[in-house]
């Protein structure tokens, strides 16, 4: 059944407008009577009737409203921006595995200078993605941040702390994992192509972040980041 946003500001009203409304009628051409889905981003769905149909606004009638519970632990990604195009999958398959908070990072190492307007196009991706996947919360997506103005902030932040690092002697991911159960929030940092820079390294780990290795195989910055998702998601399921 074809997904829709709709707002929480929209959902007494049950319209959809703008280019959700044009989507629902000019690329999927739904008719009136046809069913559909609505979910308004913060965890709430309904299965949904066509009213009416207009190229700008859709009137449905929505039926009773399912809050399903977030998975746990609330996971916080802050991902240092990679090249190309992986920050677009990166917030796609985050999205799938039920990320909470995206933080964009411009670090020491960082060869991607975020221009104007990059957060709202990752909005606009991981709002695809709810559609496509069926996750009903979208996830916040800030404004991308230098390093050390992020790091200033999370000194005195709750829940597991980790840091994917290719530094000598850090802990196996699983090991770390095991160490904490019951974990209810977490937040993964991931650095760019050459991972952080020592002095990065260092301040995380002063901060109170926890230097993990994904194994003797060096990973793709897109690849560390799935992977350290998922285990995440497995290990607290």
């Amino acid at each position: 059944m074809a997904r829709f946003h709709l707002p929480p500001a929209d959902w007494h009203t049950g319209s959809l407008t703008g280019d959700e409304a044009r989507h629902l009628s000019q690329v999927l051409r739904i008719k009136p009577g046809e069913k559909i889905t609505v979910f308004d981003g913060r965890g709430r769905r309904a299965a949904a009737a066509v009213l009416t149909v207009s190229r700008d606004h859709v009137s449905l009638k929505l039926a009773a409203a399912q809050s399903p519970p977030p998975p746990l632990p609330v996971i916080t990604l802050a991902q240092a921006i990679p090249k190309g195009k992986n920050m677009d999958l990166i917030v796609q398959k985050a999205v799938e595995l039920g990320i909470a908070t995206i933080q964009p990072l411009v670090t020491r190492h960082t060869i991607v200078q975020p221009g104007e307007g990059k957060s709202d196009k990752w909005r606009r991706n991981a709002l695809e993605a709810c559609k496509q996947c069926g996750q009903d919360t979208l996830p916040h997506i800030a404004d991308c941040l230098l390093f050390e103005r992020w790091l200033a902030t999370q000194s005195e932040a709750a829940g597991l702390k980790i840091i994917a690092s290719l530094a000598p002697g850090c802990k196996p991911l699983r090991e770390v994992l095991h160490a904490y159960p019951g974990t209810t929030s977490a937040t993964l940092l991931v650095g760019p192509e050459g991972d952080f820079s020592t002095a990065e390294t260092s301040a995380a780990l002063a901060a109170g972040f926890l230097p993990v290795s994904l194994g003797s195989i060096v990973l793709r910055v897109e690849t560390a980041t799935l992977f350290c998702l998922s285990a995440l998601r497995y290990e607290f399921a």
